[in-house]
């Protein structure tokens, strides 16, 4: 996928054109250069000794204008991913759905005893997703899903499709929510593909970064929630993006933090617990600031 987007690119500027702008979206998820050692020392910089004692088992941190690499542990490892598949749902409900359509809770759609919505309850689709990603609810994943695709599985279809088109080849989604299932896995590489083509879209980086709402329900209800991202308020910069746990999967976050005109893209999977995703994840952010303001190119 790089290499074809490259060349694509390559034969554009001899043919004087310019690429279109979801080309342009493309090539730069398929971006990563892996020589950033040849600017800066990585092993030099504060934070550098940390990283060998993180707990997760693959994390993912790139520079998102330059695609550099900045640290990187079994990256390509397929693992499970949580309520990080919601990431896909989302995309996808906001490619292919109006937000304004009137969508209910269906009694087939309560399958866990954690979701906030309840069989019966009516939203508009735009104000559902936004619920689904701030509070992660599964059942409301799963109605996204139903109102898209008509029913899960042509969704998942869906999300598969999707994920190939952009790349993702150690991804497979089995349902859009991330409950524990063997058929429901992807990479900390592959996952950063993803949230780098996502936040391009400026619809699903306001829901991501917005830290609580207060959202409608048709019958006049209001539902408040509070995303449960707390890099969001934790962590300055921080503009997103989505946590995950089970226990299949323990605890996994991908974030997204811009500071002094860097922003930095990091998926962090398999990590012990709760809490130490988001400190794990503040550390590698914290270390990859430094690595970029070190950097002379820039």
């Amino acid at each position: 996928m790089a290499c074809a987007m490259l060349l694509l690119c390559c034969f554009a500027c001899e043919k004087g054109e310019t690429l279109s702008p979801e080309e342009q979206r493309m090539l730069k998820i398929a971006t990563l250069d892996s020589t950033l050692a040849d600017f800066v020392p990585l092993d030099s910089i504060e934070g550098y000794d940390q990283l060998a004692g993180l707990s997760a088992k693959a994390w993912l941190l790139v520079d998102d204008s330059t695609g550099f690499i900045i640290s990187q542990k079994d990256a390509d490892r397929k693992l499970f991913i949580a309520s990080i598949t919601k990431m896909m749902t989302c995309l996808l409900a906001l490619e292919n759905g109006n937000p304004d359509d009137t969508v209910c809770i269906a009694a087939e759609d309560c399958i866990t005893r954690n979701s906030w919505v309840k069989a019966g309850d009516t939203f508009l689709l735009g104000d559902l997703i936004r619920e689904m990603m701030m509070v992660s609810d599964n059942d409301a994943a799963y109605t996204v899903a139903r109102h898209i695709g008509g029913d899960t599985l042509t969704f998942c279809d869906m999300m598969n499709a999707k994920a190939r088109y952009l790349g993702m080849d150690s991804t497979h989604f089995a349902n859009p929510n991330g409950m524990p299932n063997n058929d429901n896995y992807s990479s900390a590489s592959d996952l950063v593909r993803l949230t780098r083509y996502c936040l391009c879209d400026s619809v699903f980086s306001e829901i991501v970064s917005t830290t609580e709402a207060d959202l409608p329900l048709l019958d006049g209800r209001h539902m408040p929630c509070y995303n449960t991202n707390l890099l969001l308020t934790s962590y300055e910069g921080c503009i997103g993006i989505k946590t995950g746990y089970t226990r299949q999967a323990a605890g996994c976050l991908a974030s997204a933090a811009t500071r002094r005109g860097t922003t930095l893209h990091l998926v962090l999977l398999g990590s012990p617990g709760r809490s130490a995703r988001f400190r794990e994840s503040a550390i590698l952010l914290d270390y990859g600031f430094r690595v970029m303001d070190a950097c002379d190119f820039r």
